[in-house]
């Protein structure tokens, strides 16, 4: 595994605390990858998406289409997102890295932020957006920039399509596992670990196929019902940071320890919230059949290894959670329009294929569907770096 191409880490002035910024790789001069905030977080982990961000820029790359593949890249800071100065040491490292995201590093929401906050930290740290890096690629910049304004505001049931695209991806993900499995989705079994962006639009589309959340976590704990929940009265109930008011529960939902949905009675579980959430100890406790990472990061290799012993099968999140990624780029680019229906039949057949050619190689290689992933990744790089170039 080659070093990226530059890492940083910044400490702010004001509080002593660190910011980091990786950039796994250019594609065309051009990375793209979120900013993540959280308590603990680090340049490994930093380093570590970076360079999954990179893998799931080769994946979607599709000869033919409009959509080219960036590198990959990641930014990081090490802060409590509810702290009351977390907005300000935003600005300020939004400040530090404003030479990279005008030139180099396109960016957005990821674990802690939302893409409302980034986009108005941004402006007040003087930029002009988040992704302005990706403009010079543009044919028309104007066109292009005006498809994506026209896509952010469009709203699903009350949901903003930005934040149902990702949500959409894994579902479809889960969806094409079960089809393949030739298991029905009537008495299919969810827990989902988080209930903000990803995890929320997640258990949204997989209740509305037909499977039964029956368990959702957040930082108060795990809420569980073996009947099922009532996901929609979970979202509407749900603060900026996913967390539910437990005022809506209903009289057979149960409230749990917050490690409860590990051991859940599921066919499926959803971590769609921190990295690192099942090790190598919790993993015993698992008894689904599939984990779908809509987190980045969420299992640790260890942990995975232990889990395939077992017949458990971990689907990638450099697979799963891409098409929050690549919806940005699908619409910027013009793959897509500023419609609900087209991107979520966009993002079906996109992740449908994806996920059935990353099963069908890890069957043939005799490997994990990570390492497939990995493996298809590997083959694309060099034709990205032929046509497009790359420096690192």
């Amino acid at each position: 595994m080659t070093a990226p191409w530059m890492s940083l880490v910044w400490t702010d002035h004001v509080t002593g605390r660190r910011g980091f910024l990786v950039v796994d790789r250019l594609v065309r001069g051009v990375a793209s990858g979120g900013l993540r905030m959280r308590p603990g977080c680090t340049l490994e982990e930093v380093t570590g998406l970076a360079r999954g961000m990179t893998v799931k820029e080769a994946l979607h790359y599709r000869p033919g289409a409009r959509y080219i593949p960036l590198g990959g890249a990641k930014g990081g800071i090490d802060c409590d997102p509810r702290d009351p100065g977390a907005y300000g040491l935003l600005v300020r490292y939004l400040r530090a890295v404003r030479p990279y995201i005008e030139t180099c590093w396109t960016t957005g929401e990821d674990l802690g932020l939302g893409q409302e906050t980034v986009d108005r930290a941004a402006a007040e740290a003087g930029l002009v957006s988040s992704v302005q890096a990706v403009y010079p690629l543009l044919d028309d910049e104007v066109t292009a920039r005006g498809r994506l304004a026209d896509a952010f505001p469009v709203e699903v049931d009350g949901i903003g399509l930005d934040e149902l695209a990702g949500g959409c991806g894994v579902a479809e993900s889960v969806l094409t596992a079960l089809d393949r499995a030739g298991v029905p989705y009537a008495g299919t079994r969810v827990a989902v670990q988080g209930l903000g962006t990803m995890g929320g639009a997640t258990a949204r589309f997989l209740v509305r196929a037909g499977l039964t959340v029956v368990a959702v976590a957040d930082v108060k704990g795990t809420i569980a019902n073996p009947a099922g929940l009532d996901v929609e009265a979970l979202l509407a109930a749900r603060d900026g940071y996913g967390t539910v008011d437990r005022r809506v529960l209903g009289p057979d939902d149960l409230e749990l320890s917050g490690d409860a949905w590990l051991s859940t009675e599921a066919e499926v579980l959803v971590p769609a919230a921190v990295s690192y959430a099942i090790d190598t100890a919790n993993q015993e406790e698992i008894g689904a059949r599939w984990i779908v990472e809509a987190a980045n990061m969420p299992v640790v290799p260890e942990a995975e290894e232990l889990l395939a012993a077992r017949g458990v099968t971990v689907l990638p999140d450099v697979v799963v959670n891409s098409g929050t990624n690549a919806w940005w780029w699908w619409t910027l680019f013009g793959d897509i329009g500023a419609d609900a229906e087209e991107a979520f039949a966009y993002i079906r057949r996109s992740m449908r294929a994806l996920v059935g050619l990353t099963l069908d190689r890890a069957s043939a290689d005799g490997t994990s569907p990570r390492a497939a992933a990995h493996a298809l990744a590997a083959d694309r790089l060099p034709l990205i770096a032929e046509r497009f170039g790359w420096y690192r």
